[in-house]
């Protein structure tokens, strides 16, 4: 079992705090993925749970024990950087060694963990190979098997795929995900990039300035968000955002808006085109062809700019006007604090 509890968590740089009292459970064999804008606070997190710093106050509880006083040595965790951090005089065999051999571990042990951990990873032909002998994605590689040969009670990433190309990111996550699924272990992995949280994550924490704005499930997220700041993170093309006033506009749709509406937030496929021309009017700016589908760029009267996933088949002309409906069950209410506000 491993499990981590985090509560009331706060830290502090001098007079500033960037952590405020953050709570959180990751149950055992969770792969939870902390993510949010840059500086929201989650590498922080990261390295506080891996105890390569420790909170100002709070306490972080690993398998029900309170690891505030415990170094990053001696807490079982097992981090994998964004840079890989392999020594590049080692070959493949000796990196994943290297903490085993410290910890004087038996040769015979560390040479079937090594090997398992390679077979495991598909590196088995490559343990003779140096770093600079290697693709960016057996780098890698190499890096989570060093994680992987300590057999760790927590497996935490920060921003692992960030330095390879778009394809190799695309074939990385779902060589994690398998990983994850064939070891059964607790993996927290930090991520900027919310298509990585969307594919990867059982469950999502959304950090903002230090706070935790929403945890839950990928589809939870994305089809209930608290609030317009994860309505407008989570999701790509991101959520628009119209003004009410204009949204009233529309008596079909004016008439269903909540008490207290401010904005209501409508995802860009959630549109539909209105054959009797009672809706929303939108000028086209411009599109781009996706193959199945376009995006389109438009503009309301009052010059609010929306983006709607159009059928690809569907030509439209610059500067040409439309009348759109969103999809009745999939318009979201926020009020003025940016808070979602229950529809009836």
């Amino acid at each position: 079992m491993s499990t981590l509890e985090l509560q009331k968590i706060e830290k502090s740089f001098d007079q500033t705090t960037v952590i405020h009292g953050v709570n959180l459970t990751v149950a055992d064999g969770e792969f939870v993925v902390f993510v949010g804008p840059s500086g929201c606070g989650k590498s922080t997190l990261l390295r506080m749970i891996a105890g390569l710093d420790f909170p100002t106050s709070g306490d972080i509880r690993i398998d029900g024990e309170t690891v505030n006083h415990i170094g990053a040595a001696d807490r079982g965790c097992a981090m994998v950087f964004q840079s890989y951090a392999l020594y590049p005089h080692m070959t493949v065999y000796d990196n994943m060694a290297f903490g085993l051999e410290n910890a004087r571990v038996p040769k015979a042990e560390i040479s079937k963990k090594v090997n398992e951990a390679a077979s495991l990873l598909r590196l088995d032909q490559l343990l003779a190979r140096r770093p600079t002998q290697l693709s960016g994605g057996q780098r890698q590689r190499v890096a989570i098997g060093r994680a992987i040969v300590r057999n760790p009670k927590l497996f935490l990433f920060d921003e692992p795929l960030s330095n390879l190309d778009a394809e190799l990111r695309v074939s990385m996550r779902a060589e994690l995900r398998e990983l994850h699924q064939r070891l059964g272990s607790t993996m927290i992995y930090v991520t900027h990039d919310q298509v990585e949280a969307m594919t990867m994550a059982d469950k999502i924490v959304v950090l903002r300035d230090g706070r935790i704005e929403q945890v839950g499930t990928p589809e939870a997220l994305y089809d209930h968000p608290d609030n317009a700041f994860v309505a407008g993170f989570i999701g790509s093309p991101r959520m628009n955002f119209i003004p009410a006033a204009m949204a009233q506009l529309d008596a079909a749709w004016g008439s269903q808006l909540p008490r207290g509406t401010h904005n209501v937030g409508v995802r860009p496929e959630h549109w539909v085109t209105s054959d009797d021309h009672t809706g929303v009017r939108l000028i086209a700016l411009r599109t781009e062809y996706l193959g199945a589908q376009r995006l389109l760029h438009a503009q309301l009267p009052d010059g609010t700019l929306v983006d709607l996933l159009i059928d690809g088949q569907m030509p439209i002309a610059v500067g040409a006007t439309l009348t759109v409906n969103p999809l009745a069950d999939r318009w979201h209410a926020f009020g003025a604090d940016g808070q979602r506000i229950a529809r009836a």
